[in-house]
């Protein structure tokens, strides 16, 4: 495996791993459907971060991971909110 594909990787990971502590510690009741999709969400969110290393090609690999935690935490509930006001939107066209 390269170090780009393990940097890849490990930027999945660690939004998995956030996804999965942030589930755990809500209280909300969570399906099987649901814990998986924002664990996917999650990870491809922080995957995301390997995007800064076209901008910054030098950056430590310690740095890509912050930029990956940072999004995993906050990115990936801003695409679930702007999917559920886009499906919630779609409802409420398609009532009238």
């Amino acid at each position: 495996m390269t170090e780009g594909e393990k940097s890849v990787l490990s930027l999945f990971l660690i939004g998995v791993l956030i996804v999965v502590g942030k589930v755990l510690a809500g209280g909300e009741p969570i399906t099987a459907r649901l814990f998986i999709g924002r664990m996917l969400l999650g990870g491809f969110v922080s995957m995301v971060a390997g995007v800064a290393l076209v901008q910054f090609p030098d950056l430590p690999p310690a740095a890509v991971c912050g930029f990956g935690s940072m999004l995993g935490i906050a990115g990936y509930q801003a695409v679930e909110i702007a999917i559920q006001r886009r499906i919630k939107k779609g409802e409420n066209d398609g009532g009238h």
